[in-house]
């Protein structure tokens, strides 16, 4: 299934949420090389925000969430969707947490955003900093996902996202439009 070339200045704001039927996937690669698939959906939602590339919330049915541990490294509120949770993953070999606080849900959301509650989401980079323990990518469909930039925001970037000229919120100077 093909996806349509999408400008992010395009999108609502306030955000949209949408089902999104392409296929999903997260995949953790260890030091040693090994591969682990920690998420493979087609149900997954998106949230649409202008300027924004698409974020993307999965159903935990698809998530081997026995990788998963609440972290209490980080907090966030986001004004449309409510409180965020994050969750650390942790090694399938050694139980200890490997990326800290890379993934979140929304427990509890505001009430234009229900169909996401409790389900999870990716930044598109693991960004370890545990030393060499191994990385995580994540796929839309067969396409290896680009972080967005700045770090800030979790969203995904795909060949068929584009930002025109303004590009997209998140990198350095763009905090202020």
């Amino acid at each position: 299934m093909s996806r349509a070339i999408e400008n992010v200045w395009n999108y609502p704001r306030p955000p949209a949420l949408q089902q999104y039927p392409h296929r999903l996937r997260v995949i953790w690669r260890d030091a040693q090389g090994q591969s682990t698939t920690i998420a493979d959906t087609t149900s997954a939602y998106r949230v649409l925000e202008t300027s924004h590339p698409p974020t993307y919330y999965l159903p935990p049915s698809d998530v081997r969430t026995e990788f998963l541990r609440p972290s209490a490294a980080r907090r966030t509120m986001c004004e449309w969707k409510g409180l965020a949770t994050y969750h650390d993953l942790v090694s399938p070999i050694t139980n200890s947490p490997v990326v800290k606080a890379r993934i979140w849900s929304y427990p509890e959301t505001t009430p234009g955003f229900k169909d996401i509650a409790g389900y999870l989401a990716f930044y598109a980079s693991s960004q370890t900093d545990e030393g060499n323990v191994g990385a995580w990518k994540c796929f839309v469909d067969e396409d290896e996902v680009i972080p967005q930039e700045g770090d800030f925001y979790g969203s995904w970037v795909t060949p068929e996202i584009q930002g025109g000229e303004r590009g997209f919120k998140g990198g350095p100077g763009t905090w202020g439009w």
